[in-house]
C-alpha cells in the first residue's frame, strides 16, 4: 500500500503530533512503510532575517531542534517502525510539499490545528494548503474536542 509516508510535525505544541504520529505508526505497520518525520524551520536565511542574528545562530538552533525531533521520534515511536528524522527550512507547506517530493511519499499524515474561521482566511491552514497541492494522499488528523 504505501511506502514512505511523511509526517510534519511541530515542535511548539506540546501534545499537537501525538495523535499524527499514532496513526502513521499504524499505517506504517500496515503496509510496512518507512516514516519520515519532518520539522520545518522559518526562513531565518533571507538576507533581512538574517541580519538580526549572529551568524552560527541559524546552525545552533538547527541542532537543537534536531535533537528535540530526535527525542520525540525516539519516545512517540521507538522501535515500532522505521523511521528518519529531517529538518528543513522554509515556508512550511512548500517545504512539506517540497519534502513528499524528494522522499517519494506516496501518503503525508499531519494534524490540524483547531482554529476559528476568522484565524483561517487572515492565516490560511497549512494543512489545507497541503491539501490543495498535493500530488499524494493527506490525511488530515483534526484536533480533539
Amino acid at each position: 500500500m504505501y511506502k514512505q509516508i511523511l509526517v510534519p510535525v511541530d515542535l511548539n505544541e506540546n501534545g499537537f503530533s501525538d495523535r499524527a504520529i499514532e496513526t502513521a505508526i499504524w499505517h506504517a505497520k500496515q503496509s510496512n512503510a518507512q516514516l519520515h518525520l519532518l520539522t520545518v524551520l522559518p526562513g531565518i536565511h533571507m538576507p533581512m532575517v538574517a541580519s538580526y542574528f549572529p551568524k552560527d545562530a541559524a546552525e545552533v538552533m538547527r541542532k537543537d531542534v534536531e535533537k528535540q525531533l530526535n527525542q520525540f521520534a525516539e519516545q512517540q515511536i521507538g522501535d515500532q517502525v522505521a523511521y528518519k528524522v529531517h529538518i528543513a527550512e522554509g515556508k512550511a507547506y512548500k517545504t512539506i510539499l517540497k519534502y513528499a517530493d524528494k522522499l517519494a511519499a506516496d501518503l503525508i499524515i499531519m494534524p490540524s490545528h483547531k482554529r476559528s474561521k476568522l484565524d483561517k482566511a487572515v492565516l490560511g491552514s497549512v494543512a489545507s494548503k497541503v491539501v490543495q497541492a498535493s500530488p499524494v494522499n493527506v490525511l488530515v488528523i483534526k484536533p480533539q474536542g
